[in-house]
């Protein structure tokens, strides 16, 4: 019993390590990478970003990454930026719900269209198919029940085709559960 146990509370461990691989990590501009004379709005069309994915920009000298408002995107200014890189190499976590603004401080270069912006969605856990159809899946763990699992078929408009990450669930919301379940596990038996 105790090695069936310990199999299970491995196993979920296994699972909590998963779940923050299910984000996905964009790099800005693909393999050309964030330089001039490259449109990064087509580059952003058709990409569905979430809470957890990240943006990977990869550049030479010269250039940097500056994350500015909205109006100082328009407008390509620079002196105001909320953050800047000039390493060569700068990740940005989208962490936040809401759009995210990206400009090349060098002169000309975001007049040039050095710049992106993205919307960045909730995370969900539902995962729509081209189909149309989307299957919800909840399910309910409780101390003195077995966990039940209910799916239920619903019809969505999305289309997307290239969704940046499949279900979504934060790191620390399934660790948390994973610990109280094999908490669980760990006192009934």
């Amino acid at each position: 019993m105790a090695s069936y146990n310990a199999g299970i509370v491995c196993a979920l461990l296994v699972l909590c390590m998963v779940v923050p691989s299910l984000a996905t990590v964009y790099t800005v501009g693909d393999s050309t990478g964030w330089t001039t004379g490259v449109d990064y709005s087509t580059w952003t069309s058709g990409k569905t970003f979430v809470v957890g994915d990240s943006l990977v920009f990869n550049y030479g000298g010269g250039h940097t990454v500056d994350e500015v408002s909205s109006s100082d995107y328009s407008t390509c200014t620079a002196g105001n930026s909320i953050s800047t890189d000039s390493s060569g190499a700068t990740t940005f976590p989208l962490k936040t719900a809401g759009s995210r603004y990206f400009i090349c401080a060098a002169v000309g270069h975001c007049g040039s269209g050095m710049k992106v912006a993205v919307t960045v969605a909730k995370a969900s856990t539902t995962t729509p198919t081209s189909g149309g159809t989307t299957n919800t899946t909840i399910t309910t763990p409780s101390a003195n029940t077995p966990s039940t699992t209910t799916t239920t078929p619903s019809t969505t408009t999305t289309t997307s085709t290239n969704s940046s990450s499949g279900t979504i669930l934060s790191p620390i919301v399934a660790v948390l559960v994973m610990t109280w379940f094999a908490f669980s596990l760990l006192v009934l038996s």
